[in-house]
């Protein structure tokens, strides 16, 4: 049985093939990692939950696309129903880094008019001496991208459950800000059963004084 949660949040994992992005959600969502993936045909569908802040569960409802252009028209179709994204690249592949614009701007334009947060994450930081791309470099193509940088690795387990959280924590201060909402015929947010009445961080301070007796 499904535990209670407030908010649903629609993730995709984006990049080209061989990056690791399996990799990155069997770690995360069943603690396993494996040597050997097979690639990704069109779509793959995991799910996980998080709790953000006391008395708030997300379940993020994550969506694994394959990286390969012949799938590329099933995949789009999933941009537009995702509220979030994370543009992963192999730090052992200079290729696969050349190409996170490309990929960002392709499922921005498909998701117009509306907007989608992501993080970018650099993958396979356990092989050092094969790396490909410095973290400067990787950094400045995130602030020139307006999203954040986190280097992880899957093989051993190192900040993958950051990047996840990092990534839902921003998608939830949005939705406290009034940037994210539920719209009907969406799939990128959800409310639950329990949702919660969501303020703004300084208005939430207010309200727990005042109702301190």
């Amino acid at each position: 049985m499904d535990i209670l949660w407030q908010y649903q949040f629609r993730i995709i994992l984006l990049g080209d093939s061989t990056v690791g992005k399996s990799s990155l959600l069997k770690r995360f969502t069943d603690g396993v990692y494996s040597d050997v993936a097979d690639p990704t045909v069109g779509v793959d569908f995991y799910a996980r939950s998080l709790d953000i802040e006391p008395g708030v569960k997300i379940k993020l409802q994550l969506w694994d696309t394959a990286g390969q252009e012949r799938f590329r028209s099933i995949t789009t179709s999933y941009y537009r129903n995702s509220v979030g994204g994370l543009l992963v690249f192999d730090l052992t592949n200079r290729k696969t880094f050349d190409h996170v614009r490309e990929w960002h701007r392709e499922v921005s334009e498909h998701i117009l008019p509306h907007h989608m947060v992501y993080i970018l994450v650099g993958h396979k930081s356990d092989l050092s001496r094969e790396r490909k791309v410095s973290r400067d470099e990787a950094e400045q193509l995130a602030a020139e991208l307006g999203v954040r940088y986190v280097e992880t690795s899957a093989k051993c387990n190192s900040n993958v459950e950051r990047a996840f959280e990092l990534l839902t924590r921003d998608i939830y201060e949005l939705m406290k800000m009034g940037e994210i909402s539920t719209r009907d015929g969406w799939d990128g947010v959800k409310s639950g059963l329990t949702a919660k009445v969501l303020y703004p961080a300084e208005e939430e301070a207010e309200r727990e004084k005042s109702c301190n007796c």
